[in-house]
């Protein structure tokens, strides 16, 4: 659990995450350098984003370690809108593994929109974070799916998230009542 002193502002997120994350990364290369990742995924963008360097840029940046954006949602951008003709382009994404590139206004590729696997009906919205190419960044997120969502961000997700009930509580839960 940390405290943000930052407020939340749209498209400056990593200036309010990024240090815990961080940290976290540094705690874990001097107590457990075996257990290092060899790449990060995050749930946010990479170079999807409105100054070309969202969350995934930063962390790969300062922790020197390969980072790929993984978004649920499309960050509208360059010209990139969920519109009518994209979501056209996500209907005739077919099978897990499809993938269709976010072309911006600008002419160039900001990421790939991909069906994680065959039951998905939203894509998911990969980009480049740091060290990493987008064809290799598509290809990884798409094998970590079991689900719409990568295991290691679908993971954490629902291991914080449980923390949370559990440390916080929840009205009528057994931790509600303590503390």
């Amino acid at each position: 659990m940390v405290s943000l002193t930052t407020p939340y502002v749209s498209g400056f997120l990593a200036f309010r995450e990024v240090p815990f994350l961080v940290e976290l990364v540094q705690q874990l290369r001097k107590k457990e350098p075996s257990l290092m990742p060899q790449v990060l995924l995050v749930d946010g963008n990479g170079v999807l984003h409105h100054q070309g360097f969202g969350l995934a840029c930063h962390l790969g940046v300062l922790t020197e370690l390969p980072c790929i954006g993984v978004a649920k949602k499309l960050l509208q951008v360059d010209g990139l809108e969920n519109n009518a003709l994209h979501k056209e382009k996500i209907r005739l994404l077919l099978a897990g593994g499809d993938t269709f590139p976010l072309m911006g206004s600008s002419g160039t590729v900001l990421g790939m929109a991909l069906k994680s696997h065959d039951h998905s009906t939203k894509p998911l919205y990969v980009s480049v974070g740091h060290k990493i190419s987008l064809e290799v960044a598509v290809r990884l997120t798409h094998r970590c799916c079991r689900f719409r969502v990568p295991e290691p961000v679908r993971q954490a997700d629902i291991r914080s998230r449980e923390h949370i009930r559990r440390t916080l509580g929840r009205p009528g839960s057994p931790a509600a009542g303590q503390g």
